[in-house]
């Protein structure tokens, strides 16, 4: 049986990136970007590993996607992450001018939302897509990180 290509299947994507980012030590977000229901990008946090405070999920699908589309414009696309983005990657969503944003769990403090910053007025934003899932993640990982300290 044929999958269903809709916005749980996208974000079991992420998630799979999300668990990589896991595996690696990095805080577990996953991102992937999509356009006419193709995967052009994928993509988790590399913060630890890469020594840059930017490196985030998002930051780098957006890269990613730029490169395979050959331009800085991610019109027609929609990014699926794990978590909402932050202010940084909010601003460079917002200058991607992408169509549609899916996000899984709520950053109740340095989400985009909380700290008041806008997307693109044409962005699409889907909230809480596996966002039980999403969330059980990043708890998984900070209970294991206090633990080990």
């Amino acid at each position: 049986m044929l999958e269903s290509l809709d916005d749980n299947y996208f974000m079991a994507k992420a998630m799979q990136e999300a668990e990589i980012a896991f595996e690696k030590g990095e805080i577990p977000v996953g991102a992937v970007v999509v356009i006419d229901n193709r995967i052009i990008a994928r993509s988790h946090n590399l913060t630890e590993l890469l020594n840059d405070v930017t490196a985030h999920a998002e930051m780098q699908a957006i890269t990613s996607a730029a490169n395979f589309l050959g331009g800085k414009y991610l019109v027609n696309c929609t990014l699926y992450v794990t978590l909402e983005p932050c202010q940084m990657c909010a601003g460079a969503l917002y200058w991607s001018q992408l169509s549609k944003l899916v996000y899984g769990a709520k950053d109740e403090q340095r989400g985009y939302t909380t700290m008041g910053t806008q997307l693109h007025p044409k962005t699409k934003v889907i909230s809480g897509v596996l966002e039980k899932e999403a969330s059980a993640l990043l708890k998984r990982f900070f209970i294991e990180k206090r633990n080990l300290n």
